[in-house]
């Protein structure tokens, strides 16, 4: 079967191509996608692969010439195969200046070479070429990976992402392209919670979700979402808290937790906790959060900046309570300091409703706690 082969359209401007190179002669063997002819257009070069296999039975266009597009620059067919008369086309041809300014613009490189460099970022301009008259080939650029980046590390173990690990990689990966993110921080006085610590058997968690309930209470365009351009305001505050388990992070859901005493919400935790480390959790255990805390405070971590769990508006990330001095009435003390750090959907909340409901969870933590506790 005759084929023949085209001027490719590689912009939807494009009206013309320079043919710079064919890697086959006139009656060479070629197969099917393999590259054939490299072309030029607007400083972009690509390589036109061979349509049908056979035999490259005609060339209708020399190298150096702007052919234009769609128009019949070779042939294919098989060997014993009679071809139409088909005249060389009438193209322009580019002056031999102009024609070596655009070769020393562009990288002679195989489509392997050039799939390689990508996942790698590789600058090809870089790469030494061994093949014909240069050509950069693939494994030209292994070697200039091995050359500057070292021998591969070997790989200890393989661990598929699967089960929670990909729900939770789905999740953030939504969050952080559909969410624009903006974090604010804030330092605590954990003096009385740390009192109230050591006379209950309240975690710091149960203290932050308490506050956490009540400074969205006070503040409800944070206990919100996104969703269809309208600001869905929660009636219900179900706070949620990330927890680290072998297959990955769950977030357990304590439902109503402004309507809890910091006892209950002690022993609720507790319960979500033991029951997720166990992998017993229910249905609704895990769905109907409005807002989401995460404390990484346990494991030395001064600051961080979490990433909102969808469809949420923001999330709170808990940092390690450190003693460090503070000036306090012209003198200085030891004081029991935690950072808070919020991450906020910015197309929901502004930096100030952002500020003041972190100031009211700040608030509860240092003044509030121990009647709370008592109610």
């Amino acid at each position: 079967m005759v084929t023949n082969i085209l001027m490719p359209r590689l912009s939807l401007t494009m009206k013309t191509g320079t043919v710079v190179q064919w890697f086959k002669k006139e009656g060479e063997t070629v197969q099917k996608g393999e590259p054939l002819v490299e072309v030029l257009s607007e400083k972009v070069t690509y390589d036109v692969e061979a349509p049908e296999s056979g035999v490259l039975r005609k060339i209708l266009a020399i190298e150096g010439t702007d052919v234009p597009v769609a128009q019949t620059i070779g042939i294919i067919a098989a060997s014993d195969e009679q071809i139409p008369e088909t005249e060389v086309a009438e193209v322009e041809a580019v002056p031999e200046r102009e024609l070596i300014e655009k070769v020393e613009e562009r990288i002679v490189a195989s489509p392997a070479a050039k799939r390689l460099a990508r996942e790698h970022d590789i600058d090809l301009a870089k790469v030494v070429g061994t093949g014909p008259e240069g050509r950069i080939v693939e494994d030209d650029v292994k070697k200039f990976i091995e050359e500057t980046t070292g021998v591969a590390p070997r790989v200890r173990e393989v661990i598929p992402l699967t089960g929670i690990r990909k729900t939770t990689a789905e999740r953030v990966s939504l969050s952080a392209r559909t969410a624009p993110h903006s974090t604010i921080t804030m330092e605590v006085d954990m003096t009385e919670a740390v009192k109230l610590h050591e006379e209950t058997q309240a975690s710091y968690t149960d203290m932050l979700v308490k506050a956490t309930a009540q400074a969205l209470r006070e503040h409800p365009i944070i206990n919100s979402t996104l969703e269809d351009e309208q600001i869905k305001i929660f009636e219900d505050i179900n706070v949620g808290v990330a927890v680290a388990t072998e297959k990955g992070l769950v977030v357990p859901v304590l439902h109503n937790a402004d309507r809890m005493l910091l006892s209950n919400i002690a022993s609720a935790l507790r319960l979500l906790v033991e029951k997720t480390r166990e992998g017993k959790l229910a249905k609704e255990d895990l769905t109907g959060g409005t807002f989401t805390i995460t404390n990484l405070g346990m494991y030395g971590v001064d600051v961080f900046i979490p990433i909102i769990n969808p469809p949420e508006t923001a999330i709170l990330g808990i940092g390690r309570i450190a003693e460090k001095p503070v000036l306090v009435d012209n003198e200085i003390k030891m004081k029991s300091i935690m950072q808070l750090s919020l991450s906020f959907d910015h197309r929901v909340v502004d930096g100030v409703p952002a500020a003041q409901f972190l100031q009211k969870v700040k608030h509860v933590l240092e003044s509030e706690l121990q009647k709370e506790s008592g109610q």
